[in-house]
């Protein structure tokens, strides 16, 4: 049983920066992948970012390449998603995930999720 929990949300002004956690207990924390997903009111669930735990491979939906950075702490069993250059649209509540599907947007475990408001 992996038990994850996010911090690090709040208000920030477009243009600010914001660095998410995770912290996980519980499980083999660097056997898996784990990811970042996202949804603002109104929308469907959306991924945001995703890094094996073992390789460090990353991968980042279109609307994070180049703003957003996933890494991990193995050794803290924690992950963060660092966010610059926030726009308005990136309002969401985010949400952490272990062993995450992309595809089917669906995860073995996940966060409750922390609030993240961008205003313009």
């Amino acid at each position: 049983q992996v038990q994850l929990e996010e911090s690090g949300g709040g208000l920030v002004q477009a243009g600010g920066s914001l660095r998410l956690s995770c912290a996980a207990s519980g499980g083999t924390f660097s056997s898996y992948s784990m990811g970042w997903f996202r949804q603002a009111p109104g929308k469907e669930r959306e991924f945001v970012a995703l890094i094996n735990l073992f390789s460090g491979h990353t991968s980042y939906a279109d609307s994070a390449k180049g703003r957003f950075t996933i890494s991990r702490d193995n050794a803290k069993k924690a992950v963060y998603l660092q966010m610059n250059s926030l726009k308005p649209e990136d309002t969401a509540v985010y949400y952490c995930a272990a062993r995450p599907s992309i595809v089917t947007m669906q995860a073995d475990y996940w966060g409750k999720g922390t609030l993240v408001t961008v205003s313009s």
